[in-house]
């Protein structure tokens, strides 16, 4: 299957045609032609199927056969907020994961204990874009910008919300067994040095239930993705 992606593409749509990148790739790296068969989607949720009706490298033309309105919608949504590591390779690595498993939204968070201090947000949406055709999605997740710890906090909660914490002497729940039903889950992962004793009871006030992950101690991406993983399994049947 050739995927591409087409973000002003609209169902209504009976003929497109490709962007100079997606045309590039199409017709002189991928050497199709006219008559061959391609896929579309939009990132919010179309998959297209479609025919080459002129391949060109700057201007490929496609006519829509058909269209598949909500591509495996979900009927449960996955936030996760994370503290962006240091080396910028290992959060890559996350969104890259998250995407191919299946994520809503992501928001990078500036905490206390923060190393880094700022993100290539352009980036991390270009990996976003090759996983999701990589994996085959229809739907691109909002990548969200840096934004400080306490005001992420600010903004209305919607659904299940949870902070994964390894703070000492508090009470903490499995998330696996904390997770019920199809609704909204947004889970925050911590830095490196994981969240300050104040950071989690400031999470606390503002209606967030404390998890576990498991016995293991993990790295950030690591915990960021398990948490998108375990929503994953608990409710994807």
């Amino acid at each position: 299957m050739h995927l591409f992606f087409t973000p002003d593409l609209q169902p209504t749509n009976t003929s497109y045609t490709l962007s100079g990148e997606e045309s590039k790739h199409c017709a002189r790296v991928l050497r199709l032609g006219q008559g061959d068969a391609v896929t579309l989607v939009d990132g919010r949720g179309g998959l297209f199927e479609a025919e080459i009706a002129e391949a060109n490298p700057k201007k490929t033309k496609l006519s829509i056969l058909q269209v598949h309105s909500e591509y495996q919608k979900r009927g449960y949504s996955i936030h996760v907020a994370v503290a962006p590591t240091k080396n910028m390779d290992r959060m890559e690595w996350f969104v890259e994961k998250a995407v191919e498993m299946g994520i809503d939204e992501i928001t990078f968070l500036q905490c206390a204990r923060s190393e880094r201090k700022n993100l290539n947000l352009e980036r991390l949406e270009k990996i976003a874009i090759s996983a999701m055709k990589q994996s085959v999605k229809a739907y691109l997740p909002t990548l969200h910008p840096l934004t400080r710890y306490a005001d992420f906090l600010q903004q209305p909660i919607a659904g299940q919300p949870f902070i994964a914490h390894l703070v000492e002497g508090q009470e903490r729940h499995s998330l696996a067994k904390s997770v019920s039903g199809q609704d909204t889950y947004t889970i925050l992962i911590g830095p490196e040095g994981d969240f300050s004793p104040e950071e989690v009871a400031q999470a606390l006030e503002a209606g967030y239930k404390p998890v576990t992950l498991g016995q293991s101690r993990l790295r950030t991406e690591t915990a960021a993705l398990a948490a998108c993983h375990t929503i994953h399994v608990l409710l994807d049947v």
